[in-house]
């Protein structure tokens, strides 16, 4: 009897057990309430309703998180990438052994399309000595080219493409007299032959002078220091409009390769030079119509200024009644006249002289400031052209 009532209990007891277990583990799983304010319930419901909502953020924060400069930067781009071109050139080569001609790649660089006639502006030592060029727009056709004309003075050269007008966009053209030191500058060209690169910089100088092809001086560069490299050469320098200021043509470099400091030619000389090679193939000076001394000899007889050797007949220094260096009967030398300055700019070597004769035009008088016999006179000369 006392088994029987221990046994009962014990199933009494388990059986307790049991309920209590089963109301703690209901209680248990039941879901917390939680005080939720109004834009947490609007957040909650529009991300339930918006599975894609943190994937389209995060790419309106790629866009919205640009500043205002980037994006100008970026349409400056957009706009004027279409109208950089790459330029490639070859030449021809004998073989020592058999003669055969072969034509091989002699060289690379930029240029940009000034009309949409299809002439392409670039530096005349890009296409120098080259046999053929070829020129690369921006949807990656490419174009056989010809040569249109040169200046080597300016390192400058006009190709011409027959190239659909729809792809042709030219660019628009600044000015450069009042550029300032300071502002922001970009480059756009084809460095190491990698098609399509923008560089940024500011002006970091202006007036500079560098020397061209042909050796003489080129006056008034632009120093900047967007980078510019091999490949560059004959790309536009933009202004923060996307304007034209300047074609990219040299870089200052012990290594050759990109050390802060580049060149560009001022557009406004690019402005006087196209025309004329547009017109005529070669660059068209104002000229005296005189054969000067080189500078070797005047610095020997201690005389500044240009001793006038020879004039042209028929010409401008002829007219106006200029003397040249002569010789009488018992072969002595007779100076010609020495010209001291051009309308009041002082001269003193032949650079002097061309680059002063820059400023005027064919068939415009100046005033010639000469050394005569030892005296100062000036006489009015009316300018002619290069044949």
């Amino acid at each position: 009897m006392k088994n029987i009532a221990q046994l009962i209990l014990a199933f009494c007891l388990l059986g307790l057990g049991y309920f209590v277990g089963s109301s703690w583990t209901l209680n248990n799983s039941e879901p917390k309430k939680v005080n939720i304010s109004k834009e947490e319930q609007q957040t909650l419901v529009s991300n339930e309703s918006n599975p894609n909502k943190e994937e389209s953020v995060t790419e309106n924060t790629s866009i919205n998180g640009l500043n205002a400069s980037e994006k100008a930067t970026i349409k400056l781009f957009e706009d004027a990438a279409p109208s950089v071109t790459f330029i490639t050139t070859t030449t021809y080569q004998r073989n020592f052994f058999s003669m055969n001609v072969t034509e091989i790649p002699s060289g690379n660089g930029s240029g940009f399309v000034w009309d949409q006639e299809g002439h392409i502006i670039t530096n005349y030592h890009v296409i120098q000595g080259a046999a053929r060029a070829k020129v690369t727009l921006s949807d990656r056709s490419t174009w056989p080219a010809t040569v249109v004309g040169t200046a080597p003075d300016k390192d400058l050269a006009v190709l011409k493409i027959e190239a659909p007008k729809k792809l042709l966009k030219a660019l628009a053209v600044g000015q450069s007299d009042d550029l300032l030191v300071g502002q922001s500058v970009y480059a756009i060209g084809n460095p190491f032959g990698l098609d399509q690169t923008l560089t940024t910089g500011i002006i970091s100088a202006l007036d500079r002078e560098i020397q061209s092809v042909s050796g003489l001086p080129i006056k008034g560069a632009i120093q900047t220091d967007a980078a510019i490299n091999p490949g560059n050469s004959g790309g536009p320098l933009l202004d923060s409009s996307g304007r034209l200021i300047g074609v990219n043509t040299a870089i200052y470099s012990p290594s050759g390769a990109y050390a802060g400091i580049g060149f560009s030619i001022p557009v406004d000389v690019v402005k006087w030079v196209v025309p004329d090679l547009l017109k005529y193939g070669k660059l068209q000076r104002p000229v005296l119509g005189i054969t000067p001394a080189n500078n070797q000899f005047m610095s020997r007889i201690g005389v500044e200024g240009i001793l006038v050797i020879n004039t042209t007949k028929g010409g401008p220094a002829e007219q106006a009644g200029i003397q040249p260096t002569l010789r009488n009967q018992r072969g002595e030398i007779i100076l010609g006249d020495i010209i001291k300055a051009i309308n009041n700019e002082k001269v003193e070597t032949n650079n002097d002289l061309l680059l002063t004769l820059e400023k005027y035009k064919a068939g415009q008088e100046v005033t010639v400031t000469l050394l005569r016999d030892a005296k100062e006179i000036t006489i009015p000369v009316t300018l002619g052209a290069t044949e």
